[in-house]
């Protein structure tokens, strides 16, 4: 395995967004108002590889009246038209996809092929669908003497988080685009390059001047801006339960409609008959996926007592097979977490599942071998976590799995729905009928059944405390519309 100092440098087609010192508004990339700047880290090498504006009120303000001046215009566009830009875009994201990849392993730290397979593919495929939805979308209806129009909501503030930078501003972006809203970005403050490389493939796509602004910043300034500004409509943000309440009242107070997509402690339950060496083959997947750095990762395995400790050495097995290394390294299964912060709270949580009496199967909370450069975690699985623990209750967002015990299924739905959130799940049994009704009485807003793909026309969000409304397809496209009803 390659040392981090071997780490191969940033791209030169990366360093070649000049504008990564401007902000994007009304269709042109300005100076901002500040001269405050964040600094973008390649979490492998901990070096700086650029730095982006700290976009300051000042900054908000101009490019929330650009998206309002160029709102009507973009409401009254046939729909039609607006499928057809989504449509270049997605063609042009496409030209630029291993740019886009190479950009995302960078920044974030994602394995290069899952950038490209997930990270950039993904958002291709979304791009494909609400081209297709604006195009066919009706929106207008016939309901007895009413006709009732779906109107777009207005002017939106999207705030995006770094776990998924291309994917999530782009189920935000297209939706509102697809439902004739214009947008004010404003990205995560780890990744916010790949931003910018969107806001150029809009730009080439045709979208008109105003309906997609760009502000990068922080959550306290930039994103407080936009979510206090009088002449924001809607405010869509994904991130951390906590600040997802704050966001919340703050809209509410205001009037304004309000889309959260926030964290989740989502449970894996293997019921007895399952196809066991699966389940927790593809468990093990799901919850190291991405570093574990994934709102619906599957952290909990609920396993019968049974099965139990077949499955807690199976789960061993299978975790030793995600090496941690280069992102650019084709053997890497796991990259660096994004920054230091995330990877002093990850190994915080080892410590405290340890503490508590979990059992560690694998990894831990030292440095992995080799890894004293870049920020990099052991990928670690606990078996006999209680429902009491805090590593049973908490997000963690790293490569951590916890393995709990149940004993009948009416024990087994307890522990499931037995946290403030509920975003996604799984469930495993010897047939899909079976799953599905014990799915079906799980509190939380999917679940795949025996392993079922995930699907990118399917709602998307949680119950509790893991949002309010949906992303992706036609749900997705609905959450930017309001309805006018005229009598006849």
């Amino acid at each position: 395995t390659r040392s981090a100092s071997h780490i191969r440098p940033v791209d030169d087609r990366i360093m070649h967004i000049a504008s990564r010192t401007k902000i994007f508004v009304g269709g042109t990339w300005q100076d901002p108002a500040t001269t405050d700047a964040i600094e973008d880290v390649n979490p492998a090498t901990e070096q700086v590889i650029a730095t982006v504006p700290a976009g300051n009120a000042a900054d908000v303000d101009a490019a929330v009246g650009a998206a309002r001046a160029a709102a009507t215009d973009w409401a009254a566009t046939d729909p039609r038209q607006r499928a057809a830009v989504l449509g270049a875009a997605r063609d042009e994201l496409k030209v630029r996809a291993d740019e886009a990849a190479d950009l995302i392993a960078t920044e974030l730290g994602a394995p290069i092929q899952l950038a490209q397979r997930l990270h950039v593919g993904l958002p291709l495929t979304v791009l494909d669908s609400f081209a297709a939805l604006a195009a066919g979308f009706e929106f207008t209806e016939k309901i007895g003497n009413s006709v009732v129009r779906a109107e777009p909501v207005g002017v939106v503030g999207a705030i995006t988080p770094w776990n998924y930078p291309l994917h999530q501003v782009v189920a935000k972006v297209a939706a509102a685009l697809a439902a004739g809203c214009t947008v004010v970005l404003k990205p995560a403050e780890d990744t916010p390059l790949i931003a910018y490389l969107l806001a150029h493939v809009f730009q080439t796509a045709g979208l008109p001047d105003g309906v997609l602004n760009v502000v990068s910043g922080t959550g306290p300034v930039a994103g407080q801006a936009l979510v206090d500004h009088p002449d924001i409509d809607m405010i869509s943000f994904t991130g951390s339960t906590a600040v997802g309440q704050r966001i919340g009242g703050s809209a509410g107070g205001a009037l304004k409609r309000v889309a959260l997509e926030l964290g989740g402690k989502s449970a894996n339950v293997i019921l007895p008959g399952a196809d066991l060496g699966k389940a927790v083959k593809v468990g093990v997947g799901n919850a190291f996926l991405n570093g574990g750095q994934t709102c619906s990762a599957w952290t909990r395995m609920l396993v019968h007592a049974s099965i139990y400790e077949e499955a807690v050495a199976m789960a061993g097995e299978a975790a030793v097979k995600y090496p941690t290394g280069d992102p650019f390294d084709a053997g890497t299964r796991i990259g660096p977490l994004v920054a230091e912060r995330q990877r002093t709270r990850v190994r915080d949580y080892i410590d405290i599942g340890a503490a508590a009496g979990a059992r560690l199967v694998t990894g831990g909370a030292q440095p992995p071998e080799g890894r004293d450069v870049g920020y990099y975690v052991r990928p670690t699985v606990f078996a006999d976590v209680t429902a009491d623990m805090r590593i049973a209750q908490e997000e963690i967002f790293g490569p951590v799995l916890s393995i709990m015990r149940y004993r009948d299924e009416d024990e087994a739905l307890e522990i499931a729905n037995g946290t403030k959130y509920g975003l996604a799940g799984g469930v495993w049994a010897a047939d899909a009928e079976t799953a599905s009704a014990f799915a079906a009485r799980m509190r939380t807003g999917q679940v795949d059944i025996n392993g079922g793909a995930f699907n990118p026309i399917a709602p998307f969000g949680g119950f509790k405390s893991s949002g309010i409304g949906r992303e992706l397809g036609r749900h997705g496209l609905t959450e930017f519309l309001q309805y006018q009803s005229q009598q006849f």
